[in-house]
Order: C-alpha cells, then structure tokens, then sequence
C-alpha cells in the first residue's frame, strides 16, 4: 500500500504544473510566464548534462588535449623524436658523402689512384677479352668526318662555349695581386697558374662558396679549396698559412689565406691557383682575370 502510495505521490509530483513568472523589480510588472513541471525540469536536465559531457571530451580530445590528455603530449613527443631521427640520419649521409668526397679529391691531388677501378682489371675478373685500341678498324669514312670535326670552329665552340657556358656568366674576383709565372698546360700536368705575388699577399676567394678542405699536404704545403656552384671548385696551394675551416661558408673576395712558399713541390713564394669544373680542370686565365 504505501509503494502504490510512494508511486502515486512522484507521480503527481512530476506532473504538478508550475509556472516560472519573470517581473520588473521596479513595479512588479509581469514580462513573462513559462510553463514547467517536475518531469520538463528533469528532461531539460539530463539533455544539458550530456550536451556538457559532449562538449568537454570534445574539447578533451581538441583544444585543451595538450593540457589534459598526457597521450597526446606523448603522441606529439613521438613525431618529434622521429621527425629529429630522420634529420640526424640525413646529416649523417650527407657528412658521409662529403668525407668520403674529400678523401677522393685529396687521393687525386696527392696522385694515389690505387682506390680507382682499372677498366682492364674489370674486364679480366668478368672474363671478357681485353682489346686493344690500335686493333680496331677505323673506316675512312669516319675517319675524315673525324679529322673534319676536330679541325672545324664548331668542335671549338662546342668543347668551350657550350661545355662551360655556365661559368661564362659567373663573375670571379682575382685571387691574389700579382702576375703569372707559369700558365696552365695539361700536357706537362701543370693544371692551374702559378702567381707569384708579394710577401705576405692575402690570398682572395676568387667566388662565394663553401669550404671542403683546409689543411696541410706534404706536396702543396697548406692548401684550401672551395666548393662553388655548379660544380665548380677553386684549390689555392703554397700558402704560409689558412683563415678559413672545412665547413665555413666563405664570400666572393674574402681573405682565406697568405701566399707562401709550403710544400716540396715549389721553386719560391707564389699562388698555385687552380679550377675544376665537373671533375675536369680548367684554365683559370679562360675566366678569371689576372
């Protein structure tokens, strides 16, 4: 009896109607009546709380999850770890590539070519037959054409204009004060100018560039080179001392060293001054101007 009771009396709690009146507080003037019972108040109840409750995980979730979800702190951490990872690992490719770039160039100045494949030796170990140049049979035909290119304007200008046409528009700055004692000649392996200057004459770079090697060789003495555009690197042997470290970025016209006499390979206090462009030397008189 007092469960039907107890039921009947929350129900008719729930039912009861009210009214919500607003007034004036100056005159008690009515504004506006709003209609509620017990059971509109605890429905516009339960939708309010689920609206809040959505809205705070969403704003968990969001806005506010850097301060309120350590997950996403940890998740963020993460991809910057491997994002850092990443960029540590390409640096160190990148070192690795020009380490062993530099060991090349000095093997090459320093004339030790035993790292380097000899094409007959690869020929021998893949048991191909090694033929000899003068056993091959030239016809006449392309034998005149030959002899026709090579003697024509257009074997020059292809072999010079064309091949380093990007280092025509370039501008070079001298690299030292002075005048040319022994021009380039590839013939007699003399692949720079030998400059000889002033004592104690600052030695210039002659294009902006980075520096790939600054140290000392038992031939050349104190020698640095310059990686520029393009591929193009610039090598100042014989100094009496060096300014610049491997991996300085150095401007047109810097100061990067004094000319000197270092070195067994030298006859006096002069520049040897040198350019290389794609793995080939070039005369320096072609684009810088002495």
């Amino acid at each position: 009896m007092s469960i039907v009771k107890a039921r009947k009396t929350l129900s008719n709690r729930l039912a009861t109607r009210y009214q919500l009146i607003l007034r004036n507080e100056e005159n008690f003037a009515e504004r506006h009546a709003i209609g509620i019972t017990g059971s509109k108040v605890i429905l516009f109840s339960v939708i309010l709380f689920v609206l809040l409750l959505a809205l705070c995980l969403f704003l968990s979730k969001t806005i506010l999850a850097k301060w309120f979800d350590p997950e996403f702190a940890q998740a963020q951490a993460n991809r910057e770890l491997v994002s850092l990872a990443m960029r540590v690992d390409s640096l160190a490719l990148e070192v690795d590539r020009k380490d062993q770039f530099i060991a090349n160039f000095q093997r090459v100045l320093s004339g030790d070519t035993s790292t380097f494949n000899d094409p007959a030796e690869a020929l021998r170990n893949e048991n191909k037959p090694l033929v000899r140049p003068s056993t091959l049979a030239i016809s006449s035909t392309d034998s005149s054409f030959r002899r026709n290119f090579e003697q024509s304007e257009l074997s020059l200008i292809t072999n010079t204009a064309v091949k380093y046409q990007e280092l025509q528009s370039m501008f070079f700055f001298t690299p030292i004060d002075g005048f040319i004692s022994d021009k380039y000649d590839a013939k007699k392996a003399h692949l720079g100018v030998d400059i000889v200057a002033k004592v104690n004459e600052p030695v210039k770079n002659v294009a902006d560039g980075m520096v790939i090697f600054s140290s000392w060789t038992q031939d050349s003495g104190h020698v640095i080179m310059l990686q520029h555009k393009g591929n193009l690197i610039s090598v100042y042997k014989h100094n009496s001392h060096l300014y610049k470290k491997v991996g300085t970025f150095v401007n047109a016209g810097e100061i990067i060293a004094i000319v000197g006499n270092s070195g067994e390979l030298t006859n006096g206090p002069h520049l040897h001054f040198e350019l290389w462009y794609n793995g080939n030397s070039l005369n320096p008189e072609d684009f810088v101007t002495f």
